[in-house]
C-alpha cells in the first residue's frame, strides 16, 4: 500500500496492525516539530516510538512488510522536516542501552552522543570527547560519520550493527561501512526508505584519566558557548566545510550575510553557518534561506557549497510559492 494516497481508514488499520504485531503504539497525524532541533515539521502518517532494540527491528520489519516508506528520527537534529510532514511511518528510536567492555564502548542507536561521552569519561577511556559537540544520537552519527574537534565517527568506530535489506542482522566493520567526511554508505540509499538500518555501535576507546578527560570536555563546553548558539532551535551546521580553502562558516561571513533573514529563519549572528528558528519559522522559510546563501555564496566565490543538513518529508515540487 502506499501512503501517500493512503486513506484515514488504512492509517487506522495501519497503526493497528503495529500495535498487535509489534506491540507499539502508532500515532496518526503526530506533528513533528517538537521532534527535530529546528522546531519545524509537518505531521507524520503514522508515528511510533522505540523504546528498545526488540522494538526498532520489529518496526522496521513491519514498515518492509508493508513497503511503508520509513523515517528514523532519535534526536531529530541535521534534519529540516518538511511543513507538508512525512509519508509512512516515522520512528523515533528511543532505544538507549549502553555498557562499556574493556576498552570498547557499546551502544544502541538512540543514546545522545553527548551522553557517550560523559559515560566513557566515567569509565575513563578517552576518544568520544567530540561527541559532545554532536547534538544527535549513536545511530544518526554513525549515519553521517558525524565529527567534531577534529576527531570523527571513523576514527573511533569498531563496528555497527545493522538491519539488513533482507530483514537479517549482521556487525558490518567499520572499514565496510563507507566513512569518509560527513560520509557513509547509509546515506545513499535509494528510494523513500532505508535498505539498512543501523541499530547500534561499538565504538574503541583507550584508557585515560577521568580528570584529563574531563578537562577535554571542559574545553568543548567553553568552546561552543563561545562559538555557537545554544538554546535556540537550529540543525547544526548547515553546509559542508569545502575540500580546501576558507570553512563555510568564513565564506558566508565573509558575504556579510549574518543575520539575513527568511520568514522566523536567520543566519545566526554568532556563527554564520547555523540558521537559527525564532520559534515562529517554517521549514520553508529554513530552506528559501538556506537555497539564497548558497546561490550568493556560488556567485561572490564560485564555491558551491553542499548542505550538511538533510531535508526530509514530502518536498514535491520545491520550491513552493511564498505563500505557501
Amino acid at each position: 500500500m502506499s501512503p501517500a494516497a493512503a486513506s484515514p481508514l488504512d492509517l487506522v488499520a495501519l497503526a493497528g496492525d503495529i500495535a498487535r504485531r509489534v506491540g507499539v503504539k502508532a500515532e496518526r497525524g503526530m506533528p513533528l516539530g517538537k521532534q527535530t532541533t529546528m522546531r519545524v515539521g509537518g505531521p507524520a502518517d503514522l508515528f511510533a516510538t522505540a523504546h528498545n532494540a526488540f522494538e526498532l527491528r520489529g518496526l522496521v520489519r513491519f514498515a518492509r512488510s508493508r513497503d511503508l516508506p520509513l523515517l528514523l528520527l532519535a534526536r531529530g537534529s541535521n534534519v529540516v522536516v518538511s511543513d507538508r510532514g512525512v509519508r509512512g511511518l516515522v520512528v523515533h528510536v528511543r532505544a538507549e542501552g549502553s555498557r562499556v567492555e574493556g576498552n570498547e564502548y557499546v551502544a544502541e542507536a538512540g543514546v545522545p552522543m553527548a551522553r557517550a561521552a560523559t559515560e566513557t569519561q566515567k569509565a575513563g577511556l578517552s576518544g568520544l570527547e567530540f561527541g559532545l559537540a554532536i547534538p544527535g544520537s549513536v545511530g544518526g552519527a554513525i549515519w553521517a560519520n558525524a565529527g567534531a574537534h577534529g576527531s570523527d565517527v571513523k576514527s573511533i568506530l569498531e563496528s555497527a550493527d545493522v538491519v539488513l535489506a533482507d530483514g537479517s542482522e549482521a556487525r558490518l566493520p567499520a572499514a565496510e561501512l563507507g566513512l569518509a567526511y560527513r560520509e557513509s554508505r547509509f546515506k545513499h540509499q535509494p528510494g523513500d526508505s532505508p535498505a539498512e538500518v543501523v541499530i547500534g555501535g561499538r565504538f574503541r576507546l583507550e584508557p585515560a584519566s577521568e580528570s584529563e578527560i574531563k578537562a577535554r570536555l571542559d574545553d568543548i563546553r567553553r568552546w561552543r558557548q563561545a562559538h555557537q548558539p545554544l538554546g535556540i532551535p537550529s540543525a547544526g551546521s548547515v553546509f559542508r566545510n569545502p575540500p580546501d580553502g576558507p570553512s563555510a562558516g568564513a565564506l558566508i561571513d565573509g558575504l556579510g550575510l549574518k543575520g539575513s533573514q527568511e520568514g522566523g529563519a536567520t543566519v545566526s549572528p554568532k556563527h554564520a553557518n547555523f540558521i537559527v528558528n525564532d520559534r515562529k519559522g517554517t521549514a520553508a522559510d529554513v530552506r528559501r534561506l538556506m537555497d539564497r546563501v548558497r546561490a550568493t555564496v556560488l556567485a561572490s566565490t564560485g564555491v558551491d557549497l553542499q548542505p550538511e543538513i538533510v531535508f526530509v518529508g514530502d518536498w514535491a515540487g520545491w520550491p513552493w510559492a511564498a505563500d505557501a
